[in-house]
């Protein structure tokens, strides 16, 4: 590789730590349902809903890795941002206190 190259390797498939965070996230949160976003340069975010309605993300390098870690840890893929799926989401006191601040902040 030539100096100053700013080449990225591109894998083709998911690292098992990706994979086996999903399944650890549907094991404690009764099941799991994913949207995939798209992230620019930095990849993918994989938004967890738990059926408990707990949430949690994690990242790939890019959204097809995203999309064969979900098929691989059985999480159910959403296109995209339904209702049903967002009147599931439960955040925590901690996450609307940290959104409070931000605002009265501005």
């Amino acid at each position: 590789m030539a100096d100053g190259s700013d080449t990225t390797l591109t894998l083709e498939r998911p690292a098992q730590d990706l994979v086996s965070g999903i399944k650890g996230f549907m094991r404690d949160h009764g099941g799991a349902t994913a949207v995939i976003e798209y992230v620019g340069r930095r990849g993918a975010r994989i938004v967890l809903v738990g059926g408990d309605g707990a949430w949690g993300d994690r990242v790939a390098p890019s959204t097809d890795v995203a999309r064969a870690a979900c098929e691989q840890a059985g999480v159910t893929l959403e296109n995209s941002w339904e209702r049903e799926l967002i009147e599931l989401m439960r955040p925590s006191n901690d996450l609307w206190r940290s959104m409070s601040k931000r605002t009265l902040s501005r």
